[in-house]
């Protein structure tokens, strides 16, 4: 008798939360840093390698997750990157010295690498074109939400609890996403396919690269000739990558998925609107604290006026989707949230809460928006055979632009404070969102040259004739 298929909406909220528990150990750990440097005798700053150890194994291991789940099965790799990510995060919360620490953050990048973006790709594959709307809207609240309340969730259990139940709090959540995944995912034909090294390497090579590269080049202890040396490697090993694939009969990663305009506008503009979004949940709360004197609580708060519009606009977002066309959504839509980030430029120290909470407010419900409407898009147009490849590079390019939101907000932040000059910080926060704001729409001019009836086999949209799209 075979197995009935599982809901795509079940599948997807398990690996929705896999996603969050993924993507709040990239942020939740911020807050934390000053207690867990006294636990190892450390000074805080030694502890930036436990946080650039696990984003560089994040990007090392996305190449390699589309042949594993390929090679292995999609169920056997999630369910043992979510055993890893479980594991680890135990032996996290357990260490006593940095570098017990440090290991014990490899193996939870390790598991965390396969972890989403095999997560997705199941996702992918058993959703219906009909359905994929609503399923990416679930999987993508992981990277709203997590960055937004990571610095929160880090400073409550810091202050009330321990800084180790940071990681502790992933043990509950990895069991039952082990336990489900058992349940509710069928492992795909495996296919033996053989490991592309020279692509493997490459790829792996110049993702730690770069994205070291970015980590060092927004932390105040990199120096920028290094950073942007690193970064260059990268991209030079990306290029390498590139024409390597183009060489070899079965490589490791296939960029035939770059040859459809709704993907390829969604990875490159998109990464620019990603990169400013971002930036936003690091540059805010600093502004709030350093520039208008408030107190880290306070700061804190707002970030959850974000969370809120996040959540609210959520029930709407198909329905947007579904009436307007993704390139509508995607071109009006992220104007405004563009102009969100200019709005936080001009705010003061006397601005009234009647206007800073509906201007975070209106962030939260347009980035929301804006992220699922790209999640979506990217794939609307792929077919199942190019899915893999597809959800790879697309992983890839996500992880870049979330770890290069913090390091050009520090640098926006930065050269506005060089710039400018004098003791005032606020100029220097204005500057670094103006910035932002620039950054956001030069990715939204990107998403112009969409039909606009691009994706609608997923939106059900259709373009009345005779009356222009946007």
């Amino acid at each position: 008798m075979s197995r009935r298929s599982p809901s795509p909406i079940l599948v997807a909220l398990l690996v929705a939360g896999s996603g969050f528990m993924e993507l709040l150990d990239t942020t939740v750990i911020t807050t934390a840093l000053p207690h867990m440097a006294r636990t190892f005798h450390v000074h805080p700053v030694d502890l930036n390698i436990g946080i650039t150890a696990y984003v560089v194994m994040l990007a090392a291991g996305i190449p390699l997750s589309g042949w594993a789940a390929e090679r292995f099965g999609s169920r056997t790799i999630f369910g043992l990157a979510i055993a890893l990510f479980t594991i680890a995060s135990a032996l996290c919360g357990l260490s006593n010295s940095l570098w017990t620490f440090f290991a014990a953050r490899i193996l939870q990048g390790i598991g965390g690498a396969m972890m989403v973006p095999v997560g997705r790709l199941v996702v992918l594959r058993v959703t219906p074109k009909s359905e994929l709307m609503r399923a990416t809207a679930l999987i993508t609240w992981p990277a709203l939400v997590a960055p937004i309340l990571g610095p929160v969730v880090g400073g409550f259990l810091t202050t009330y609890a321990s800084w180790r139940w940071i990681f502790f709090l992933n043990l509950p959540i990895g069991l039952i996403g082990f336990l489900a995944t058992l349940v509710l995912i069928q492992d795909n034909g495996r296919e033996a396919k053989p490991l592309d090294r020279t692509g493997a390497l490459l790829s792996g090579g110049s993702a730690i690269a770069f994205v070291y590269g970015a980590s060092l080049l927004g932390s105040s202890a990199g120096s920028l000739l290094w950073s942007c040396s690193l970064m260059a490697l990268g991209l030079i090993g990306a290029w390498a990558t590139v024409a390597h694939a183009r060489r070899h009969p079965r490589p490791l990663i296939s960029f035939g998925a770059l040859a459809t305009l709704s993907f390829t506008t969604t990875v490159r503009g998109g990464s620019l609107v990603r990169l400013a979004i971002n930036a936003v949940p690091f540059l805010l709360p600093l502004m709030l604290q350093l520039g208008f004197g408030r107190s880290p609580v306070a700061a804190g708060s707002m970030l959850l006026v974000l969370f809120a519009g996040n959540l609210g606009i959520k029930p709407v977002t198909t329905p947007l989707m579904r009436h307007f066309g993704f390139r509508r959504v995607l071109i009006v839509n992220g104007v405004i949230l563009a102009f969100t980030f200019l709005g936080m430029a001009l705010i003061s120290a006397a601005t009234p809460a009647w206007v800073l909470l509906p201007l975070l407010l209106l962030s939260g419900m347009t980035r929301s928006t804006e992220f699922t409407a790209m999640n979506t898009l990217a794939f609307a147009d792929i077919p199942k055979e190019g899915m893999n490849s597809a959800n790879t590079l697309f992983n890839l390019a996500q992880q870049v632009s979330f770890g290069l939101g913090v390091a050009v907000g520090a640098i926006l932040l930065r050269l506005g404070h060089v710039l400018l000059g004098g003791p005032d910080m606020v100029g220097a926060f204005r500057f670094a969102f103006i910035g932002i704001f620039m950054i956001c729409l030069l990715g939204v001019i990107d998403f112009l040259p969409l039909a606009p009836g691009a994706g609608a086999n997923v939106s059900g949209h259709r373009p009345r004739r005779g009356i222009p799209s946007t």
